[in-house]
């Protein structure tokens, strides 16, 4: 199993650890991804990793596509990827309704239609095969709709790149892995155990199927984002993850429409799940971070003594995950994980 690292660092300032990242390359460690929210973007400072790794595969874990046009999201991947010597890995998410519509003041939309478009649209402007032309509910190439001059024309990108850079999004739901299966080169969940993998199968035979071809799991990458802990002290460990994780499924998004929270109830907390939102949505933070389960805990994360990880490590080993991102690890965890790993 491959092992990819996410660059830390991206809060109140930018301070990136470049020498993790050297580190981890030197480990043989495939990827490092960034990540955006509503501060530092994502791009630049994979821009700034490349020029200071050689080998290392370079992705954006996750760029938001509402925040950029898709030829937008081309041009910057094209220009990292020719200058990075073809290591790009182009990361896409939807992001949530609250960030795009709150921040980039533009619409949320229809989230699986707009993967759809975007990929098929940067799949087009990667392969330069014609001037780019696209009809559809989120995107129109040339533009046509209201305010257009009308004199918009298509065009093929001036630069020539590779025309498969590689596509993964950022989902857990079975309709948007339904969409990567068909689309994309692979798809990254967080928060999601080994076995929690498993209820993605259906979608992904549908993707396949959809896809046409002999598209199959051999051309598909599943790369869960996982926190990973290292430490004799187990209670510590958990202790560490549990307001992150009462984040997610108690506040990200509102009651009724929090993809964490379907996720975690699919994978059998439904009652917890429900109690943990509950309680973040009345303003009880630290009441919804003691309701985290020390099994989800567990099941979604590698924490605990070496010989615990390495057990955890045999079974996502066994489960249909290519790589694990490990989610902001130190240097002991990163060398502790290539030794088990790699």
């Amino acid at each position: 199993m491959k092992l990819g690292l996410t660059a830390a660092g991206m809060g109140a300032t930018v301070s990136i650890d470049i020498d993790l990242i050297r580190e981890a390359e030197e480990l043989g460690y495939d990827s490092v991804w960034t990540a955006e929210a509503w501060g530092a973007d994502a791009i630049t400072p994979l821009a700034w990793i490349a020029g200071q790794t050689s080998k290392i595969q370079l992705g954006t874990g996750i760029m938001q596509m509402p925040a950029r046009t898709p030829a937008m999201c081309a041009m910057q991947s094209m220009t990292v990827d020719a200058l990075s010597g073809g290591r790009m890995i182009v990361g896409l998410g939807p992001s949530g309704p609250q960030v795009i519509e709150g921040w980039h003041g533009v619409p949320y939309g229809k989230p699986l239609t707009r993967t759809r478009e975007y990929i098929q649209i940067l799949r087009a402007i990667f392969r330069r095969e014609a001037p780019v032309e696209f009809d559809g509910v989120e995107y129109q190439l040339p533009y046509r709709g209201p305010g257009a001059s009308g004199l918009g024309k298509p065009l093929r990108s001036i630069l020539h790149g590779r025309a498969d850079i590689p596509i993964v999004t950022a989902t857990i739901s079975p309709g948007g892995v339904k969409v990567a299966a068909e689309l994309a080169d692979g798809f990254m969940p967080i928060w999601v155990s080994a076995e929690g993998l498993s209820q993605f199968d259906e979608p992904i035979a549908r993707g396949f199927a959809k896809a046409g071809g002999d598209k199959s799991s051999a051309d598909f990458e599943i790369l869960p984002m996982i926190n990973v802990i290292i430490n004799d002290n187990f209670a510590k460990c958990r202790d560490l993850l549990k307001p992150a994780i009462a984040l997610y499924v108690g506040g990200m998004g509102a009651r009724g429409k929090n993809f964490y929270n379907n996720l975690v109830s699919r994978m059998g907390w439904e009652g917890p799940a429900r109690k943990i939102q509950d309680l973040y949505l009345d303003g009880k933070k630290k009441e919804a971070t003691a309701e985290v389960p020390d099994d989800l805990v567990d099941a979604i994360c590698l924490v605990g003594p070496k010989e615990r990880v390495r057990d955890g490590l045999a079974v996502w080993e066994a489960s249909k995950a290519t790589m694990l991102v490990l989610q902001g690890p130190n240097s002991e965890t990163l060398r502790t994980m290539a030794e088990l790993c790699l």
